[in-house]
């Protein structure tokens, strides 16, 4: 071919109105003859989009077969079919096979009949014409109506997102709203999809079993099959019972709902679904499952082998669900290591008393709050209503407890003498040196002022960047954290940093760490103690912690205590973890010569 008829060929290819070779509107000619909707009227309609298609394919209208359709179902209280139609609908143009690429196969749409007689009408010619966001037109051979094809766009977000909320729409009636993200989704799941059930724990309203997920969590759909794909067949999972939920409460529809706000997020604990137990009829929550168990069973078993980076990771993951949570507009209420989770990284879980940040309490309930003593903020005990602030104090109290090892007030009653003392300033005081940096983040958390916390945004931030100073390889590059870290280590005795705490700290026998009602009156005014502000090497000072624990440490606690050349090391360990922070000891004296 020359070089003149290559171009002549261009030239007559190219489309005359839109100047482009690759013109839609060619490819919808030369098909007019065809097909026929059996109307005049409707043909030359649905040929005056595809004439206007130049480069958009989503001008156009089709006549669709409606042999097309299948799983056709009327809807009565809105009056419309739907139905899945198999070819999906046009894309583009495939130069090779001399046809039409389609998407989204086997697509849910909603099928429109203005009940009208085989004469076309001039209402419905009006309807079609005003609605032109829709597929094409089709004919019920049955009725001879014709209905036009709507696009099942979703009111919320907009799109089609037929693979997600809709066909779970489709499948089932009480559908939880995912638009484009799977990863929402909720299902309900037969208790007799999970094997090998097994007891793990019991909390604060109800027992944990660990069990494989037969079938694995929903992926995405498969257009060929019409069923859902899925991921890690035999998974573990954790299942949650709630106690006394055969019944449905709104506890029970609390905890659900204000966990699916925010299942997508990471460092929150997923949850897959909802099932029932067909012995005791009890509701249960399907979680991921955390292999290493509770923060605080993980600081037992391992804090010899946690480093720096390790617990600033860890706290970062907590402060990054925690800023997801207040996101929302909401506050979790019930924040402790109980409730924190370990799987390689750490995340939040258990949602029960989760709230709207607008939430008010009720006079019956005002002065009675749910919880563990030593994680609540001091206005939450004197009956205020709960905020977000509340949540940073509790965040406090688990960055103490990740850095130091120990759980809070671990060697006192957890009583209203406690409650007293924590109002009046008390807080639990580290037994190790600990850089400034973090001793100062904490004090923020915990100052009796809530407005004084930090808000966590800012302590996401503020541990994302000391999370990036542990990455950097280079000891050349010495951050501030990094030296304060460096000098803290050389001072802190190896007793502190080598041993197995969880096996040797001896816990009060009424000091409590699983939620529960606490009801107190008249508690004093919360207020910081009195050199809070002036103390940079802990959290409060020895002098201050000795003076409010005076009158509610275990006389056992108390008691001045002689240590002799002959008590053997894990003795004197015992003996010193035991005291905890009531008193200071020489440790110096530990040390053979």
């Amino acid at each position: 071919m020359s070089l003149t008829n290559f171009f002549q060929l261009f030239l007559i290819d190219k489309c005359k109105e839109c100047s482009s070779v690759s013109c839609y509107v060619k490819y919808f000619k030369q098909n007019f003859e065809s097909w026929t909707s059996g109307s005049v009227e409707i043909d030359k309609f649905i040929q005056s989009t595809q004439l206007l298609a130049h480069g958009d394919t989503q001008k156009a209208l089709e006549w669709i077969p409606y042999d097309r359709f299948h799983n056709i179902k009327y809807f009565e209280k809105i009056g419309i079919y739907r139905a899945n139609w198999i070819d999906g609908y046009i894309s583009e143009w495939d130069s090779k096979n001399r046809n039409w690429i389609r998407f989204n196969k086997n697509m849910l749409v909603e099928l429109k009949s203005l009940n009208n007689p085989k004469n076309i009408t001039l209402e419905f010619m009006n309807e079609i014409k005003s609605n032109y966001k829709f597929y094409g037109i089709t004919q019920d051979p049955l009725t001879e109506n014709y209905m036009m094809v709507l696009i099942n766009k979703c009111k919320k977000c907009n799109n089609v997102c037929n693979a997600i909320a809709i066909l779970f729409k489709q499948n089932f009636e009480n559908w939880t709203s995912t638009h484009n993200d799977i990863k929402r989704a909720l299902e309900w799941i037969p208790y007799n999809k999970l094997n090998n059930t097994k007891y793990i724990a019991k909390g604060g309203f109800g027992k944990i079993y660990k069990a494989n997920w037969i079938d694995g969590h929903i992926s995405k759909w498969d257009d060929e099959r019409l069923n859902w794909k899925r991921e890690y067949p035999n998974k573990f999972v954790a299942l949650k019972s709630l106690d006394s939920s055969r019944n449905i409460t709104l506890e029970f529809m609390n905890e659900i709902t204000q966990h699916h706000k925010i299942n997508n997020y990471a460092s929150i604990i997923k949850l897959y679904g909802i099932s029932q137990d067909p012995k005791t009829q009890n509701y249960i929550m399907i979680l991921d499952y955390a292999e290493n168990g509770s923060l605080r069973k993980y600081l037992d078993m391992n804090y010899n082998i946690i480093n720096w980076k390790n617990k600033i990771d860890y706290l970062y993951d907590i402060a990054f669900g925690l800023n997801h949570i207040h996101f929302h507009k909401l506050i979790h209420r019930d924040l402790h290591v109980g409730n924190i989770l370990h799987r390689g990284s750490v995340c939040i879980t258990d949602m029960r008393l989760c709230k709207p940040a607008d939430y008010s309490e009720s006079e019956s309930t005002k002065n009675s709050v749910y919880g563990v003593l030593p994680y609540i903020a001091p206005e939450i005990l004197q009956g205020q209503n709960y905020t977000k602030a509340a949540d940073i104090y509790s965040f406090g109290i688990i960055m103490y407890e990740l850095i130091s090892g120990l759980p809070p007030y671990y060697n006192i009653g957890h009583d209203e003498n406690l409650a007293i003392k924590i109002c009046q300033g008390l807080r639990p005081r580290f037994n190790i040196n600990v850089p400034q940096l973090i001793v100062h983040l904490i004090k923020r958390c915990l100052d009796a002022n809530p407005l004084n916390r930090p808000k966590a945004i800012e302590i996401c931030k503020i541990l994302r960047e000391w999370a990036h100073e542990f990455s950097k390889s280079s000891d050349s590059d010495q951050t501030e954290l990094k030296k304060q870290i460096k000098e803290v280590e050389g001072s802190n005795n190896e007793l502190f940093t080598s041993i197995r705490l969880g096996s040797l700290y001896k816990t009060h026998s009424e000091a409590i760490y699983t939620s529960r009602l606490l009801n107190f009156d008249n508690l004093p005014k919360p207020r910081n103690s009195d050199d809070y502000y002036k103390q940079n090497n802990n959290i409060i000072s020895k002098e201050y912690l000795e003076s409010l624990l005076n009158n509610i440490v275990d006389s056992q606690q108390t008691q001045r205590i002689d240590i002799s050349p002959k008590i053997n090391d894990s003795q004197q360990i015992d003996i010193l973890l035991q005291i905890g922070d009531s008193q200071q000891i020489d440790i110096s004296k530990f040390y053979k010569n």
